[in-house]
């Protein structure tokens, strides 16, 4: 690894004393003296022999460090420091929060201090940013919405704890090979993770399998015990999580599983070598990967230990707060506000109900009441296949305790919907926590609605389709129950540290208290769309971010793609609802119109696609193959050379998406409607100034409606009509048949244009569009490609292009995840939050 040459006294510096404040100032010189100290104390080195690597974690450290006050004034306010605190326990199967160093230095409001400081040692800020591995602790926008509102709780000064899992294997790292995905291990650990606190001291004992044994107390009271099988120890992994310039830094724990003994000295005294640390990786298998293939038994059992492992772990925590902060377990709901974010923590439902009343002697009805109160449910999707259910038999032998518990609150709260509506069985079985229709199932989704006080969906559309649709009946029953809370994505990340050219031009027209007030302050920034000068500096910054994209793109890919011409860009996780394929056919179109010639051209334009598709879904994974094929023929065809170039830009993920939503022009939104829940890209991007091309889905209905309907390119059908189209017997055939350049474009690809005249690679993706076409692309098209005609259009000028460009950004605001959390704790959490600071 090439090492930078070190100025002599950035070397001399090591042997400096530095003053008492040296790990807690903020000043240039502090960090410059802190950053020698780390280096040679953790990284046992010295400058002039340091790697990239090295200075890195020396930094991060140094960094860590100025957060480590705040954090341990958090972590005593959690503890007993206000016995009347209610904290926000958000638990996810993800947290996908990004590199860690750039935005601490942005909250901590040290980044220009730190840049001189190590410009003074002889390093570039940028190089080190870039040593930080991604924490691939996601799959996608699950994950990132809960690390975004986890940074907007801290800038809020909301006390939260983040519940999960520590994966030692994280999201797959994605390369390109032939045109095909091939997924990579992520090592995100292989160099330690300096943000981390290990806290051995906090381990709790999750037990799985065996059997249950019915007994009587002293006190006559019917009790259940336990007899596991086997028992895992949970470790928690705390990583301090700042707020924007705020007193509070709160905390995402993790648990990591291990093994309760790790090492069987009998077996291995008599040659067992192998079976001496079998405990130890069974137990470690928890958590090593995140998101485990479960297609086979063994996967699906993997994962709902996974769900109740970190569950668990995190209930007993919280419970050992409470007692720790004078409470009793009957003031668990006023101690806590439990979130769970989807229906992968939904467990947390029965084993809330196993510690009250198992382990704390609490009667049943206050145990559900202190359950119900204390428990909120998010639901993130309207796909039927994405709405967990378990295998009854598996889940018992897994859980029998919770087995148990299950049947016992879906009888109480049956009898109860029995009495309300008598006679009607179909609704009985429709709400009913154990899906009987076939195989038996226990309903995940469904646990959690009827345990929670409260169930929100992710957007306004959302929501209305929730109770249309997947929660018709429990919004029938207890129509005070769902709400919606529209997601939100940080400006600090998506604005502030990932587009800084853009953040200092809208900060030197209306100050920098957007930063932490977005909803109330960009709005400011309105009036400067139509100001000339403004207009030019505005498209300056863009140009910049265009170019940088460009020399990713060339370094990643090898293609060189024209920063002036129309950045589009589709990137998001592969599906079908998604629709990438949809945005091909258009591409197909688009060349065929080039290479004819047409008396009017359209304006060069650069398509840029990412995302990974789940190892195990086929056909996501042939429309990366459709793509990067497509991109082939096209991008080396010199009939249009200049005028379109496609691009797949492989491993997107939160680090690389820093050089992406900056350089946007166009956002492509353009699921079926009806399947998106919310989306926060395409908040991330219209903060960014890009225009949107979308259907009327998800949070794209409220984005069109906050930018106004003349700075949105809208097409496609609405969720009612698409529901219509589909009752009254749509044949996608007959789109194909009667539009000639539908059918050209479809044809290519089923000829072999695009693979080299082997017709059977694609088959399935044609056969699929022509004899289904579940989410309505042909149905779509013309109407897609017509709209693509007036982006074109638009984009030629400049001036009202950049004026729609900047009305997008100033009037995004209520997109901020500060809003999103404020919503919550208005009307779900009941908390008041302190407000964020003013810088």
């Amino acid at each position: 690894m090439k090492r930078r040459a070190v100025p002599k006294v950035a070397a001399d510096r090591s042997t400096r004393t530095a003053p008492a404040s040296v790990r807690t100032a903020l000043d240039a010189n502090s960090i410059a003296d802190a950053l020698i100290q780390n280096l040679q104390c953790l990284q046992a080195t010295r400058p002039e022999h340091a790697t990239p690597i090295d200075w890195y974690m020396a930094l991060a450290y140094t960094v860590r460090d100025r957060a480590v006050d705040r954090y341990i004034a958090t972590i005593e306010t959690l503890s007993g420091g206000n016995p009347s605190l209610k904290v926000i326990a958000y638990l996810s199967a993800e947290f996908l929060m990004g590199p860690h160093l750039g935005n601490n230095l942005i909250n901590l409001g040290i980044r220009d201090a730190t840049e001189r400081a190590v410009a003074r040692l002889g390093q570039s800020l940028t190089t080190l940013l870039e040593q930080e591995e991604e924490p691939g602790l996601g799959n996608g926008g699950l994950g990132r919405l809960a690390a975004c509102y986890m940074d907007s709780l801290a800038t809020l000064n909301v006390p939260a704890i983040g519940y999960g899992l520590r994966y030692e294997f994280g999201i797959f790292d994605q390369a390109i090979r032939d045109g095909w995905q091939v997924e990579l291990t992520d090592k995100w650990l292989r160099f330690g993770n300096p943000w981390e606190i290990v806290r051995p001291e906090v381990t709790y004992d999750i037990k799985l399998g065996g059997r249950t044994e019915p007994y009587y107390d002293e006190s006559g009271r019917y009790r259940v015990h336990w007899h596991p099988e086997r028992v895992i120890r949970g470790i928690a992994y705390d990583t301090p999580v700042t707020g924007y310039r705020g007193p509070t830094t709160n905390l995402l724990r993790l648990w990591k599983a291990e093994a309760v003994e790790s090492f069987d000295f009998d077996a291995f005294n008599v040659g067992d070598y192998y079976g001496a640390v079998d405990e130890k990786i069974a137990s470690e298998t928890i958590s090593k990967v995140l998101y485990p293939n479960d297609e086979p038994k063994a996967g699906k059992e993997l994962r709902l230990s996974q769900q109740f492992f970190f569950v668990s772990c995190s209930l007993q925590d919280m419970i050992r707060l409470t007692l720790r902060r004078g409470r009793s377990v009957r003031e668990f709901d006023a101690s806590w506000a439990v979130q769970m974010n989807d229906t992968h923590p939904s467990i947390a439902v029965a084993e809330l109900m196993r510690l009250l009343v198992d382990e704390h002697a609490m009667d049943w009805d206050e145990a559900w009441q202190t359950t119900q109160r204390a428990c909120g449910y998010t639901n993130h999707t309207l796909l039927a296949e994405a709405l967990e259910k378990w295998p009854v038999p598996m889940f018992g032998a897994l859980l029998p305790r919770h087995l148990e518990i299950v049947y016992e609150i879906n009888n109480r709260f049956l009898d109860g919907v029995r009495r309300r509506h008598p006679g009607d069985e179909g609704l009985v079985a429709r709400l009913s926590l154990i899906d009987e229709s076939g195989s038996k199932y226990v309903r995940m989704a469904n646990l959690a609605s009827v345990g929670s006080h409260a169930i929100n969906g992710v957007a306004a559309l959302h929501t209305d389709l929730l109770k249309q649709t997947v929660l018709r009946d429990f919004h029938a029953v207890e129509p005070e129950k769902v709400l919606s809370v529209t997601n939100g994505v940080t400006p600090r990340r998506w604005m502030v540290l990932s587009n800084p050219g853009m953040s200092a031009l809208i900060t030197r027209r209306i100050g920098d208290r957007w930063i932490s007030r977005l909803e109330q302050e960009l709005q400011r920034l309105e009036p400067f769309a139509d100001d000339g000068d403004f207009q030019r500096e505005w498209r300056a910054v863009k140009g910049e971010n265009k170019r940088g994209l460009a020399r990713v793109i060339r370094e990643r890919t090898g293609i060189e793609v024209d920063p002036h011409s129309l950045f589009d860009i589709q990137v998001k996780r592969l599906h079908e609802y998604k629709r990438q394929h949809l945005n091909v056919l258009y591409l197909i179109t688009l060349y065929n119109r080039l290479r004819r010639q047409p008396a009017d051209p359209p304006g060069p334009r650069t398509m840029i696609f990412g995302g990974k598709a789940a190892p195990g879904y086929r056909m996501a994974k042939l429309i990366i193959k459709l793509i990067t094929s497509v991109a082939d023929v096209v991008n080396r065809d010199p009939a249009i050379e200049g005028r379109l170039k496609i691009v797949f830009l492989p491993d997107f993920n939160v680090k690389n998406s820093h050089a992406v939503y900056p350089a946007a022009e166009l956002s492509e939104q353009i699921s079926t409607a009806g399947r998106e829940a919310s989306g926060t890209g395409n908040m991330k991007f219209a903060m960014n100034g890009a225009l949107t091309i979308g259907t009327l889905d998800g949070a794209n209905v409220e984005i069109r409606e906050a930018v106004g309907p003349e700075n949105f390119f809208l097409f496609g059908l609405t969720a009612p009509e698409v529901a219509q189209l589909k009752a009254s017997g749509y044949r996608s055939r007959d789109r194909y048949e009667s539009n000639p350049e539908l059918r050209e474009a479809i044809d290519l690809i089923a000829g072999g244009f695009f693979t080299g005249g082997d017709r059977d690679v694609f088959r399935p993706l044609v056969e699929s569009l022509l004899l289904h076409d579940d989410y309505l692309l042909l149905a779509d098209y013309e109407a897609y490609v017509a709209c693509q005609g007036r982006v074109d259009a638009a984009y030629r000028d400049q001036q009202a292009w950049t004026r729609m460009s900047i009305l997008n950004t100033a009037r995004v605001g209520r997109f901020s995840s500060d809003r999103s959390i404020r919503d919550y704790c208005r009307d779900i959490w009941h908390v008041s939050p302190a407000g964020a600071a003013d810088r």
